[in-house]
């Protein structure tokens, strides 16, 4: 056995092969796979081997589309047949909420070059014969998809990587994972221990085991998981003797089931409601090829659904139930990336669909670690995106919501109720008592809008068809019963009080949470020098200045930005609040090892208030004696001042693009200053406002958001971060890729948008943008303007197209509006407004 190796990656699933070819494919052949058992024997071997390549994620979706396409090359080159059968998926639609749904998921398809078809109900019937096409509204048809034997697969894998100088080792239990003193890792196993540079963890149902090996808590607990293999039918095993084609796997996803051909039968696989958790502390230590006593009755509603569809599935006998495990996270992604907290330790877990994923998968993160970059935006599946508060009952809640909700529609503006309210700041009651209608991120509730007092969705705009099992189109319901938020991929019924939120806030002055936001302080000697030598912006030479700093890739990308605020005795940092984990720890790993700068995380020390609109400043002036003009206190500084008895850090900045003020003051404080402002701001129209106002507002600014606007994908100078970005400062991170791409010249440029004759469906991201019928650009956001009154967009184009005036088209749930290019930050241009005199 050896025992040094340039990266071991731990698991020998699909997933974990998958990594180990990758690696071995870019190079690194001195690299080594450790198997307690045979390879498979987890939760590979008992997958139904499906390959949808529908998702709603931009990251998920590119992964699954470099999988479809690479398992064919992969059969090429090692002369391993993976069992792949191009036989087409097919989605219907029974809904009008279904259908919007797919017609949004197609321009996110269209804009990664995943061919999609729209079929009528005839056209299914004519690929699947045995379909009854009653009550469709039609379906979308994936024609690279199809199914794949994952055995075959996983093999195939395993001969390339040994093909390019990789070592698996088989029957080979890892019992120790240890960090050296210089960094190294140190891999025990049973035969032997290794001494690894890496460690890639893809460990499926064992995911928690071992990163408690390494002190992770890892997100990630299997759920049970069904599917029904029928005795051969009649028609079935005639049509293969006709020799015609397979009919494909056919997705009823208002019912929660997909079906295929299997054997000469067929194969049914619900996602049902009150399936469990499993192997919660993980699996026993002798677990292989290992399933669980079948629970038929659950499946049974999707079942009878599954027989009105597809009559002949009734007209045979069930030959195998199979119950295994799948690996699932809080949100249904996959984790795929470096682990918080610790250095050259990575993660390839968390895989619901792992067939379908083990390849894209594999390949991101054989280019992470090889490279120092992925090459596509991974920040959807970044095991950074979830926090601490992701322990064990947090994730029995959230994971089998998860499963439970494979199906259902995913609206732009759900928030799913199971684990909820888990982290509230001190004023979550008292916006409560406004009307607070709240969303959560990174586990904190946050008020989205404002609901009026008393109000309710009317009783017959809830549900989306009686007739169909997923039907849940709303909020959960307050306390006493009401239901006041109903989801949608059109504007909702929130859309008239967001509007009346922006008009306050535009008109008087609006007072908005923002506690989430990740905080941290940096200090030390070498605080000033690190920070210049990481950002692409200048660090604020004087204290109480502020600035906008990002934090760039080597090749220039966004990873992250934040506002900096200088302090007599360090700096604070302050950045989006659903990236806590991620930003801090990028920021850990480069911190010096000298000791010269120390960084510690704030974010629950400090609560932040945000007063903005033409009269905060009157609000602001009833609470402190500080001079609010703006010759003592211009735009982008900050001071420390009383209000009333307490204490806040002023800082004049905000992202709705109005007077204003956000108040960092310290969490314990926080409801005695919230009832002096609103005390003082009554007179002055004073109302709470949401972050669906605030997103409104900063659309109509064009301001940017990771991981939208702005990307690992985009370059800075693409994402038109000119102003912040000075490469004659001296070296930063990503440098030398911007300085060559001035050279060069942009592959894409940032845009603003307005969309014309829009009623009822705004852009909302990743719709298809055209020129003259040929796609040029992709939105990465849109929203309604109140302030201006347009239909807005933003956008990444080819830079030939992105000329002020010039006319474009854009298709938002598959219907083109005419756009036009307009100036940046249609609202306020000049920011008379942010820099208004007192």
């Amino acid at each position: 056995m050896k025992s040094q190796a340039r990266a071991v990656v731990i698991g020998g699933g699909v997933v974990g092969v998958s990594t180990l070819y990758h690696l071995a494919k870019k190079g690194w052949s001195d690299v080594v796979l450790v198997e307690r058992k045979e390879l498979t024997s987890g939760s590979t071997w008992h997958a139904a081997g499906l390959l949808p390549l529908f998702n709603m994620s931009y990251s998920v979706g590119q992964i699954h589309k470099y999988s479809v396409k690479f398992y064919q090359e992969l059969q090429r080159e090692t002369g391993m047949n993976v069992g792949f059968t191009q036989c087409s998926n097919i989605r219907l639609a029974r809904t009008k909420d279904r259908w919007d749904e797919y017609m949004y998921y197609a321009g996110i398809a269209e804009t990664i070059g995943i061919p999609v078809n729209i079929l009528t109900p005839s056209q299914v019937k004519e690929i699947w014969p045995l379909c009854e096409t009653e009550g469709l509204l039609g379906a979308i048809q994936h024609p690279d998809d199809g199914y794949i034997q994952p055995a075959d697969l996983t093999q195939a894998l395993a001969k390339g990587a040994r093909d390019h100088g990789a070592t698996i080792y088989r029957n080979t239990a890892v019992t120790a994972i240890e960090q050296q003193p210089d960094g190294q890792w140190l891999v025990k196993t049973d035969k032997g221990d290794i001494l690894a540079e890496h460690v890639v963890t893809a460990t499926g149902n064992f995911a928690r085991k071992t990163g408690q090996m390494v002190g992770l808590d890892v997100p990630v607990i299997p759920v049970e998981h069904q599917y029904i293999v029928t005795e051969p039918h009649p028609a079935i095993v005639e049509r293969k003797k006709q020799g015609l084609p397979e009919m494909g796997v056919l997705r009823e996803s208002d019912s929660s089931w997909y079906m295929r051909e299997e054997n000469g039968g067929l194969l049914l696989g619900p996602y049902e409601a009150g399936a469990p958790c499993c192997y919660v502390d993980g699996p026993s230590e002798d677990s292989e090829y290992e399933l669980f006593q079948e629970d038929l009755d659950r499946l049974m509603p999707h079942v009878e659904t599954a027989i009105e569809r597809v009559p002949a599935f009734g007209e045979v006998g069930i030959k195998k139930i199979y119950n295994g495990a799948i690996a699932y996270t809080p949100d249904g992604s996959p984790i795929i990336g470096p682990a918080p907290g610790l250095k050259n330790f990575w993660l390839n877990e968390g895989h619901s669909f792992g067939v379908t994923a083990a390849g894209g998968a594999g390949w991101q993160l054989a280019e992470w670690i090889v490279e120092g970059e992925p090459s596509i935006d991974m920040m959807g599946v970044d095991p950074r995106r979830f926090g601490p508060y992701a322990t064990e009952g947090y994730l029995r809640e959230k994971n089998e919501e998860a499963y439970a909700n494979v199906f259902t529609v995913h609206y732009p503006d759900e928030e799913r109720a199971a684990a909820r309210a888990l982290k509230t700041t001190p004023c979550y009651g008292r916006m409560k008592e406004h009307g607070a209608v709240f969303g959560s991120v990174y586990g904190w509730e946050r008020p989205n809008w404002f609901a009026p007092a008393g109000y309710r969705v009317p009783e017959g705009e809830l549900g989306v068809g009686a007739d169909v099992l997923m039907k849940h189109n709303h909020a959960p319901a307050l306390e006493d019963g009401r239901i006041v938020e109903k989801w949608s991929f059109r504007r909702s019924n929130y859309f008239e009080h967001v509007g009346n939120e922006v008009r306050n806030v535009h008109e008087n002055v609006g007072l908005l949470d923002m506690s989430a936001f990740a905080k941290c302080w940096v200090s030390g000697p070498g605080a000033e020098a690190w920070l210049n030598s990481i950002f692409a912006n200048r660090i604020p030479k004087k204290n109480g200045r502020i600035a906008l700093c990002h934090l760039l890739t080597k090749n220039g990308g966004v990873r992250s930005e934040f506002t900096v605020y200088r302090q007599p005795q360090g700096f604070y940092l302050v950045s989006a609040g659903a990236f806590e984990a991620h930003d801090h720890d990028t920021l850990m790993k480069l911190l010096p090892d000298d000791g010269s700068v120390r960084m510690v995380p704030v974010t629950t020390h400090w609560g932040v208030l945000v007063l903005a609109g033409p009269k905060s400043r009157d609000v602001l002036g009833k609470l402190t004696r500080a001079d609010l003009s703006n010759a003592a206190f211009p735009w982008l500084t900050g001071q420390r001042v009383s209000i009333g008895n307490a204490t806040a850090h002023a800082l004049r900045v905000n992202f709705v693009g109005e007077l204003g003020w956000e108040l960092h003051h310290p969490m314990e404080m926080q409801n005695t200053i919230f009832d002096m402002v609103m005390e003082a701001g009554a007179r002055f129209g004073i109302k709470p406002f949401g972050i669906r106002a605030m997103t409104a507002m900063a659309i109509e600014k064009s301001y940017r958001l990771i991981p939208r606007e702005l990307s690992i994908e985009y370059t800075a100078w693409e994402s038109g971060l000119d102003r912040f970005v000075h490469p004659d400062k001296g070296e930063f991170i990503g440098r030398e890729a911007l300085v060559a791409q001035r050279e060069k010249g942009l592959g894409w440029k940032y845009v603003t948008l307005e969309v014309h004759d829009v009623t009822d469906a705004d852009a909302r991201g990743n719709e298809a943008i055209y020129r003259d019928g040929q796609l040029v650009g992709r939105a990465t956001h849109g929203a309604y303007g109140w302030r201006v009154g347009k239909s807005l967009a933003l956008a990444m184009v080819r830079p030939e197209h992105a000329g002020e005036g010039t006319r474009l088209d854009i298709k938002i749930l598959g219907k083109l509006h005419a756009a036009t290019v307009i100036a940046e930050s249609p609202f306020d241009p000049e920011n008379m407004a942010l820099r208004a005199d007192g």
